[in-house]
């Protein structure tokens, strides 16, 4: 008997974009063309460390750019996906979304 596509699809699901922060981040960075930190704390709700944290894993993933710099002698992060987490995150959401169908949500 074949699963449904929603089931298997959620086997293969990429691990570092299911994870709740990680997930956030990319949520947010998908629909603007970059954040600072500033706003991508305020919208994903995270502490400081963990957004840093699963920006890091991110980044080692390809999924994001983080530039740093300063303005006005006060560090300055920006965040940007990459065409490589761009793809991957509407990817996730395939997936997730064909697991809803199946469950009829």
């Amino acid at each position: 008997m074949d699963s449904p596509r929603g089931f298997s699809d959620l086997v293969d699901i990429d691990r570092t974009l299911h994870e709740p922060a990680r997930a956030a981040i990319m949520a947010v960075l998908y629909g603007v063309q970059s954040a600072d930190f500033k706003f991508l704390l305020h919208m994903t709700q995270l502490t400081k460390g963990n957004l840093s944290a699963h920006a890091r894993k991110l980044e080692k993933a390809d999924f994001l750019i983080i530039k740093k710099s300063f303005r006005n002698n006060y560090p300055h992060t920006e965040y940007q996906l990459t065409q490589k987490g761009r793809m991957a995150f509407r990817e996730y959401l395939k997936k997730l979304k064909a697991l809803a169908n199946v469950l009829d949500v």
